[in-house]
């Protein structure tokens, strides 16, 4: 998920610096791998379960850590570098401005209901259609439970632009993209401001030029 526009409290980290250390619970020297874009298929379907908690599965974090802060946003999903399993990182602020950080493998969402529901109606972005942001409605807190990468439980719950990103990154698990929450007319105006930014993101963006998919890509 991009940080969201137009707000300096969310950009590059404001609540501390964007960078991590082995304390941080995300694993550090990955390769920063070229961002899948919304129109490829791999986008769209659901991804699979993640069943071998393993040094490749540690790999693929790593690689998809050093992409999100390359782009730099607060949440990458696996099939945002072609990589079709439910997992995604996060790097992200709440409300109170308190950072969280971690690493969801077989996502499970829960959302309030009934007189606890409350939509924010917010700008949204994401890496897959770099430079453009909408309002989407979402509710307002969230709560996420699956496995990290070592296969332990794990359990994450916050307001804000953390429960933004935490229902965004699980809907690219499942293959929605947050324009199919939006209108018609939300969408073209959408699109047709990707399209203002298209030379700013090159194919291989954010990695260097000739930086191959990840082997794990399909």
């Amino acid at each position: 998920m991009s940080e969201q526009a137009g707000d300096p409290g969310v950009h590059a980290g404001t609540a501390s610096p964007r960078t991590g250390s082995p304390g941080d619970g995300l694993p550090l020297g990955g390769t920063v791998r070229p961002i899948t874009r919304w129109d490829e298929p791999v986008m769209h379907r659901e991804c699979a379960d993640v069943t071998s908690f393993d040094a490749g599965l540690a790999m693929l974090v790593a690689d998809m850590v050093a992409t999100m802060y390359a782009a730099p946003g607060v949440g990458l999903a696996a099939n945002q570098i072609g990589v079709p399993l439910k997992v995604f990182v996060f790097d992200c602020p709440d409300d109170d401005e308190i950072r969280h950080r971690g690493v969801i493998c077989n996502p499970v969402l829960e959302l309030p209901t009934g007189a606890d529901r409350c939509l924010d109606e917010a700008d949204e972005g994401c890496l897959s259609l770099p430079g453009a942001y909408a309002e989407c409605a979402r509710p307002d807190r969230a709560r996420v439970r699956g496995l990290d990468h070592t296969g332990a439980p794990v359990t994450y719950h916050g307001s804000g632009l953390f429960a933004r990103c935490l229902q965004h990154e699980t809907d690219h698990l499942f293959g929605t993209v947050f324009e199919d929450r939006l209108s018609k007319r939300a969408r073209r105006r959408l699109r047709d401001e990707a399209e203002e930014h298209v030379d700013d993101h090159p194919l291989h963006w954010p990695a260097p030029p000739g930086t191959p998919a990840s082997p794990l890509a399909r």
